[in-house]
């Protein structure tokens, strides 16, 4: 993953070079696919642009090795465009809300690959909450 610190409006053209950023490390590993990884540890936002491995990574440079958090979160699974994604976390929050669960702030995004004839992806969304 790289990490950096951003705004949201400056995100939304950061992210793909962050993501590159990885590509261009990760692309020597052995394993033939990932699932890109959106890790938000605040509301500035603070962020971790990566990918999920299931092989050993060291890091190289500004692409270092990260874990997602451990520990309860509501998670829901958001199937459609991506334009659609931000009503996915809506609705986690409004569930958690309604659970009367406190949420930490850290969210993240694991991302599935889109599909060909329709360029509908498959996106888990995960809300860590406050451990009682």
């Amino acid at each position: 993953m790289v990490a950096q610190a951003t705004t949201w409006d400056a995100y939304s053209k950061l992210w793909p070079a962050l993501l590159d950023q990885v590509y261009s490390v990760v692309r020597a590993l052995d394993q033939e696919r990932w699932q890109n990884v959106m890790l938000y540890l605040d509301d500035q936002p603070s962020v971790e642009v990566g990918v999920l491995l299931e092989v050993p990574f060291d890091g190289d440079g500004r692409v270092v090795a990260s874990e997602l958090p451990a520990g309860p979160a509501a998670t829901t699974v958001h199937r459609g465009s991506y334009a659609e994604l931000g009503e996915a976390h809506e609705a986690v929050i409004g569930w958690c809300a309604a659970q009367d669960l406190e949420r930490t702030g850290v969210r993240w995004e694991i991302y599935g690959h889109p599909d060909p004839d329709t360029d509908q992806v498959d996106v888990e969304i995960y809300w860590q909450l406050v451990e009682s």
